[in-house]
């Protein structure tokens, strides 16, 4: 395993230990069906995936949203997140600080893993959300550029 590649799991796992623990309370039952819109202008988000067991797992993420109101995150390509999102499909995302303690309502939403072609449309997304600040923290604790890969989240009320 390369110094960047451990960098980045490390990073991760620091993030997983100061998850808020209020990120836990997020729930499908008092979600809403709502345009992303209430995102624009947070910096951070904390994305909800399930597991086959119905649990609910919340992550931390750094996101942007497109013109279309989707959201978009750069993440591992194996990180826990995409396991799930590739066995259901069903998401949470809420307005968020950093640790992921919730800031704004949760609404529902369906992931999919973003296939290359589509790449710099998700990178555009997160670029005009961060700027350079983010490109130079995942220089660093980001991994090699073929450890990614990149999630799209649309909300429910979405055509």
């Amino acid at each position: 395993m390369s110094m960047s590649e451990r960098m980045s799991r490390l990073s991760n796992l620091v993030y997983d230990r100061m998850r808020d623990r209020r990120a836990f309370s997020l729930r499908t039952d008092n979600a809403s069906d709502a345009t992303f819109d209430g995102l624009r202008g947070q910096k951070y988000a904390v994305v909800v995936t399930f597991r086959r067991n119905g649990d609910a797992v919340p992550s931390p993420v750094w996101f942007g949203l497109d013109q279309d109101g989707r959201a978009y995150v750069h993440t591992l390509h194996d990180a826990g997140k995409v396991k799930r999102i590739h066995n259901d499909s069903r998401v949470l995302i809420a307005a968020s600080n950093v640790r992921g303690k919730p800031i704004g309502p949760a609404i529902r939403g369906t992931a999919r893993i973003v296939p290359k072609d589509e790449w710099p449309h998700a990178e555009a997304a997160l670029v005009e959300a961060y700027g350079i600040g983010r490109k130079l923290y995942e220089r660093v604790f980001g991994g090699a550029a073929n450890m990614g890969t990149y999630v799209e989240i649309s909300p429910m009320d979405s055509p």
